[in-house]
């Protein structure tokens, strides 16, 4: 008994040692959750939301739901930042991580996004639905550990495999306010599918040497750029195709016929320039431009909602 309780001091001592040797700030809790791409989830979750009644969504619905799923998913984002301290610290890009850079003990980022992430669903659980709470944590249990933990180092097909965790939010905005599944808010998922290769192999071409350094088995890295950048247009094409699906369907009218062909005819000239290779920049235009895109899609898709209803 006397060894146990000094073994759990000892833990303790060390714990409180790493917390209080370290020069972490709450801006790397931040940090942590990925803000930027929690948002850009986010503001699909409120599309997914908008879509799914012919009204305005409620509030309480609206400020639970996008809280439960932004907590969860930043606890998702510091789970990755967990899993991925050492791949991190090899990178140019995300060498000064919060724990790639050693400002913070990797017990205390366990513990915040542990903390996110419960606290998310239990909201979720208890001011929204049980759907919208099951299939939030199978979406962080698919991005933090099937994806970050084994499909990023197994297969140059991550992202492909890998991008249905991250195309969940538009569904899980529906489900929130529904409380049910449907074909509309599955479509709205394959949207955010379908873009994610080209969004990522982009990224993954600029970065292929910081990748190569570390091991990850990006497309680029096993297959070469040239065989990357034709399946970046292949897929760009299945995006374009799916984004008219919506229209196809009914489910959206003319006002999202005409943005989102707008807007498919600037991602596919990027990603025309992206496969040529002749211009060494255009991956990264093509992947900073696909974030625009993404957000115009569900945009218009929210324009023509409401202007669906004001014209009716």
């Amino acid at each position: 008994m006397s060894n146990a309780l000094m073994r759990r001091g000892e833990v303790k001592r060390v714990l409180l040692s790493q917390l209080e040797g370290s020069n972490w700030s709450w801006q790397d809790l931040l940090t942590l959750c990925k803000p930027r791409v929690v948002l850009v989830m986010l503001a699909c979750a409120l599309v997914g939301m908008a879509l799914a009644t012919p009204s305005l969504p409620s509030l309480a619905t609206m400020v639970f739901g996008l809280a439960g799923i932004g907590m969860a998913a930043g606890g998702a984002a510091a789970f990755n930042h967990v899993v991925d301290r050492r791949l991190d610290a090899m990178m140019l890009r995300t060498s000064q991580r919060p724990l790639a850079a050693q400002r913070m003990p990797t017990v205390l980022a366990l513990g915040w996004a542990s903390l996110l992430s419960i606290a998310g669903i239990i909201l979720l659980l208890w001011q929204v639905n049980a759907l919208t709470a099951w299939l939030t944590l199978a979406s962080l249990i698919g991005y933090a550990l099937i994806y970050t933990a084994f499909l990023k180092r197994a297969t140059p097909q991550n992202i492909v495999i890998g991008g249905v965790a991250g195309a969940a939010p538009p569904m899980l905005g529906w489900t929130a306010v529904t409380g049910q599944l449907g074909p509309e808010p599955l479509l709205l998922v394959l949207i955010v599918f379908a873009w994610t290769p080209p969004h990522f192999w982009a990224l993954a071409i600029h970065k292929r040497d910081e990748y190569a350094r570390a091991g990850v088995p990006m497309l680029p890295v096993t297959h070469g750029e040239a065989f990357t950048r034709l399946q970046i247009w292949l897929y760009a094409w299945l995006t374009v195709a799916v984004t008219l699906l919506p229209f196809v369907i009914g489910m959206s009218g003319a006002v999202y016929l005409v943005g989102v062909m707008a807007l498919n005819l600037r991602f596919m000239y990027w990603n025309w320039k992206v496969w040529r290779g002749a211009d060494p920049n255009a991956p990264l235009a093509a992947f900073w431009f696909s974030i625009r895109y993404i957000l115009g899609v569900f945009g218009v898709l929210l324009l023509d909602h409401y202007a669906g209803l004001w014209v009716a």
